[in-house]
């Protein structure tokens, strides 16, 4: 089974839950555009989060998501929201979705969280989840260390659930490769940063475009929460404050907002620009329903291409 007979949508792509990105608005976007869209709790409270939710379906007759940072504040708030809307999908990452699954299966949801190693995909799995997203530390904002091409070969073979491939995927060819590890689909978030409809400061969109195949970095490994976001002056006060043993507290001034600075205001050299390594390969703003026809129409003939 693919990751779009699964989910019952036109494409094997889930986009992925980037915070102060992806709105009600952006997430019917994808959808309309043929793959599933999600919603980003990160930042909101359980009713922020249903007006969204509104939205989505004001604008979309398609299935769609909700990623839910289990860090988040109004947590217990938000599982129970979701619960009575009920989305398609429930997406989790930072933390444990133990104790809301059975709701949330109960009221028709299919439950798939982020993992970044088979331990943890196995626990998931006897937790009852529908499914799981193994996600590289390829990928844009916060990260593991396992790459794709080692996580996903080494989640698919400790589980008996579908695996969703995530991190260095943005065309056919690496679309290609994630099915050949043994997932269903994809979920991919950088290579929408530059579609026509995200959301973003037009500033954020032509820094990831003039970006280079090593444009991006990773802070915070210091601190226990890595971070992948392209090269500036932020990343590089906060890589030269790590070298220094600089404290916790210290290097979270230096961030503080920055990632609302990044999206909202387009601060490209003390913003936050998270994006995954794929960065140097996108070289123009595109529709998203461009993006994924082109991601999916590529996979097939580089398929055609093979023969071994």
């Amino acid at each position: 089974m693919k990751l779009n007979e699964f989910l019952g949508i036109k494409y094997p792509i889930i986009q992925g839950g980037m915070a102060n990105i992806a709105t009600g608005e952006f997430a019917a976007a994808v959808s309309n555009a043929g793959g599933l869209g999600l919603i980003a709790s990160g930042g909101m409270n359980a009713e922020q989060i249903r007006e969204e939710i509104k939205i989505c379906r004001e604008k979309t007759d398609k299935p769609f998501g909700v990623n839910l940072m289990l860090m988040n504040p109004d947590v217990d708030n938000i599982a129970q929201m979701l619960k009575e809307e009920a989305p398609e999908v429930i997406t989790t990452g930072a933390g444990s979705p133990e104790k809301y699954i059975a709701m949330w299966k109960e009221a028709g949801c299919k439950v798939i969280p982020v993992v970044s190693g088979a331990i943890l995909a196995k626990r998931m799995e006897k937790m009852g989840v529908d499914a799981v997203i193994a996600e590289g530390g390829e990928s844009g904002g916060h990260v593991g260390e396992m790459t794709t091409m080692a996580l996903v070969p080494s989640v698919v073979d400790s589980v008996s659930i579908p695996v969703i491939a995530a991190g260095g995927i943005a065309d056919g060819r690496q679309m290609v490769a994630a099915l050949a590890l043994g997932a269903i689909g994809v979920q991919v978030g950088t290579c929408l940063l530059v579609s026509e409809e995200c959301p973003i400061h037009q500033n954020y969109k032509e820094a990831i475009i003039k970006s280079k195949d090593n444009g991006t970095v990773v802070t915070g490994r210091s601190a226990g929460a890595p971070v992948r976001v392209l090269k500036n002056q932020m990343a590089r006060e906060y890589i030269k404050l790590e070298s220094q043993n600089v404290d916790r507290d210290e290097l979270e001034k230096l961030t503080l907002g920055s990632l609302r600075k990044a999206v909202f205001d387009g601060d490209t050299k003390m913003g936050s620009l998270m994006a995954g390594q794929v960065s140097g390969q996108l070289k123009e703003i595109k529709p998203v329903a461009v993006i994924l026809e082109e991601l999916y129409e590529g996979a097939k003939a580089e398929l055609a291409k093979l023969s071994i």
